[in-house]
């Protein structure tokens, strides 16, 4: 039986890693065919056309088949749009790319969060750093989202009722969207969720959730990372630790 060969595939590398002296695993963000393992032969020689192309953050066309878990990368190809991010904004690229990577099963196609994962990054690269925050949370809420762990946000999740604009609501695991009790650090107005949720609703949510976020994201912030890393299964995310650690530093 012939192999199957996908071409002029979008895709970005997520993480790469030593698989021999001369060649590479690449884990990958398909638009097609979702999250993928790749082994890309011979890619660390001097010699090798892929050794400049194959970075994280960078938007590339693929070329790859076989029948095994482990797919063989045939070509690649740059798509140009943006230079490679630098400091925080590479740091924050990391980071939803760890987030891929603990969040999404192999082969499994999302094609939307592919775009927005694409239009993200354009954003952390582009050197705007007061819309940094503002578009790591949009990222964030439309991932959850995406795949199916964000609940609703203009109503409590367990009772259905519907949010008081000026009373306060935490967004906690497992508990979801429920009223602010004392021992919650961070919570939104009903409006502020209210708000989030209207603009995820929107058809093209992106531009909506980054205006919708950039009023709340210190808030935000600790209630999605509580929330991520408990889907994620660990205490924090590796990526995350990485820039506390150089902020102290």
């Amino acid at each position: 039986m012939a192999t199957k060969r996908i071409s002029d595939e979008p895709a970005y590398v997520l993480h790469r890693y030593d698989w021999s002296e001369s060649s590479l695993i690449l884990e990958v963000f398909t638009r097609h065919h979702g999250r993928m393992a790749l082994v890309a032969k011979g890619v660390k020689r001097p010699s090798s056309s892929f050794r400049p192309i194959l970075l994280p953050l960078q938007p590339l066309h693929l070329a790859f088949g076989g029948d095994a878990e482990i797919k063989t990368l045939k070509a690649a190809e740059w798509q140009g749009g943006h230079v490679m991010p630098t400091g925080d904004a590479l740091m924050s690229g990391y980071y939803l790319n760890e987030l891929l990577l603990n969040l999404l099963a192999r082969e499994d196609p999302h094609p939307v969060l592919f775009d927005v994962y694409a239009s993200v990054v354009q954003v952390i690269a582009s050197e705007h750093g007061e819309v940094l925050e503002s578009a790591l949370r949009t990222f964030e809420l439309l991932l959850l989202r995406e795949i199916g762990l964000l609940p609703q946000l203009d109503a409590q999740t367990m009772t259905l009722l519907a949010l008081h604009p000026a009373e306060r609501y935490s967004l906690v695991p497992e508990g979801g969207l429920r009223q602010a009790s004392e021992i919650d650090r961070t919570s939104l107005s009903g409006a502020q969720w209210t708000a989030l949720q209207q603009a995820l609703a929107q058809r093209a949510p992106l531009t909506a959730t980054l205006r919708a976020c950039a009023e709340v994201a210190t808030e935000l912030k600790p209630q999605l990372r509580t929330l991520l890393n408990y889907h994620c299964g660990v205490p924090a995310l590796r990526t995350r630790q990485m820039m506390i650690d150089l902020q102290n530093l």
